[in-house]
């Protein structure tokens, strides 16, 4: 789950971590009362779960609070488009309205779990205020990690270590270890995948302020989380995503795939995407239905794939165990009829009641051919696609 800069920001307030001044706009008219209170000179933000909002004009900054309530208004009720987004974009319903401050230099600092090293890792970098990916990618030599104890955490050590790697005057190192151990706490204490601060400023005055942040939270925590659950946006996923989260599936949209796939088991999953990549096709969706679905979830795990305008073709790879190959047959055949596609489906059944499934899903209208092996795959694709995927 994300959270919106607005609300990251207030967690990580409240955790002692200085942040700019800054309130939360849904209209212009509050955007303007805001900047008022502010001073004036701000910067107009717009509250979107995506990266990139400078490049694509989601971030403005103004000298006035008339100024700021336009920024607002071309702002709201529109949807921002960055690399990070579809190119239908994502809905701004609100905008952050924070003080201008005098940036010295920009640092950046996060915390992401590091599943090489089975542990959270903290990196830090002189080079912030860009896309860390493209300071990863040019110059990795740029990028400070520390390595945390995966009972323990930070030690306070690791901290000022990190604090003097970013290159900081002596009278920063103890507010910028602080500010680090803390950040550390609030990733922690709220079950993160993610805690971000791009850029950390150094003002000219010394201080140190989160002036963008990023809070990730692991899902399967949230019931841990009840205050945080509650700040959920559902405008900002995708359709279809969202679908999905309600029907307790697991699945997640890819861009310029037309290959829908519907698999029971994450690994078997992400092995049938490999196996269509490597035909040549490109995947339209990573789909995970689990081993103990019924019928009704399995339908609505196929409405959804063929509900993506993308998938030219559905391929069904199913390993009957705990969930039965009829079940499985039985929710295609209810999705394709709530549906009325006309989709070539191409399936593959093994494992408990393949023979009952096949026989289910024989003698109807849908355009379905059955494979014996995986191996079959890329050809099957390529001749319901016309060489097309």
């Amino acid at each position: 789950m994300k959270l919106h800069e607005y609300q990251a920001s207030q967690l990580l307030a409240e955790s002692g971590i200085p942040v700019p001044d800054s309130g939360v706009a849904s209209s212009p008219t509050e955007a303007r009362t805001i900047a008022e209170r502010l001073g004036g000179a701000v910067v107009v933000k717009a509250q979107v779960h995506a990266g990139g909002r400078g490049k694509a004009g989601g971030v403005k900054l103004v000298d006035s609070p008339g100024e700021a309530e336009e920024a607002a208004r071309l702002m709201l009720a529109t949807n921002l488009v960055t690399h990070q987004t579809s190119s239908a974009g994502v809905p701004v319903e609100r905008v952050m309205v924070a003080e201008r401050t005098m940036i010295d230099r920009e640092l950046y600092l996060a915390i992401v779990v590091d599943g090489e090293a089975g542990t959270p890792v903290v990196m830090g970098s002189q080079a912030g205020g860009v896309e860390i990916e493209e300071v990863a990618s040019a110059t990795p030599d740029k990028i400070l990690r520390i390595v945390t104890d995966p009972i323990y955490g930070l030690w306070p050590y690791q901290a000022r270590d990190l604090a003097i790697g970013l290159g900081l005057d002596t009278e920063q190192i103890r507010p910028a270890t602080d500010l680090i151990i803390n950040l550390f706490r609030v990733f922690k204490e709220n079950d993160c995948s993610i805690a971000e601060i791009n850029p950390l400023a150094v003002c000219k005055d010394g201080r140190l302020l989160a002036i963008d942040a990023k809070l990730n939270i692991d899902d399967d925590s949230l019931f841990r989380h009840p205050r945080i659950a509650s700040l959920a946006d559902p405008a900002q996923e995708d359709n279809l995503e969202r679908k999905a989260h309600l029907a307790g599936l697991s699945y997640v949209k890819l861009d310029g795939g037309a290959v829908g796939c519907m698999v029971n088991g994450a690994g078997l999953a992400m092995a049938t995407m490999d196996i269509t990549r490597n035909a040549g096709a490109n995947p339209a969706n990573f789909l995970d239905v689990g081993g103990g679905a019924q019928t009704e979830k399995i339908a609505t795990a196929f409405e959804i794939i063929v509900s993506d305008p993308d998938v030219k073709v559905v391929l069904v790879n199913i390993f009957g165990g705990i969930l039965r190959c009829d079940i499985a047959a039985e929710g295609i055949l209810q999705g394709a009829k709530r549906s009325g596609t006309s989709l070539p489906i191409v399936a593959l059944l093994r494992g408990t009641n393949a023979v009952e499934g096949k026989q289910i899903l024989q003698n109807t209208p849908l355009n379905i051919s059955f494979l014996s092996d995986l191996s079959e795959i890329p050809s099957a694709l390529d001749q319901a696609t016309g060489g097309g995927s």
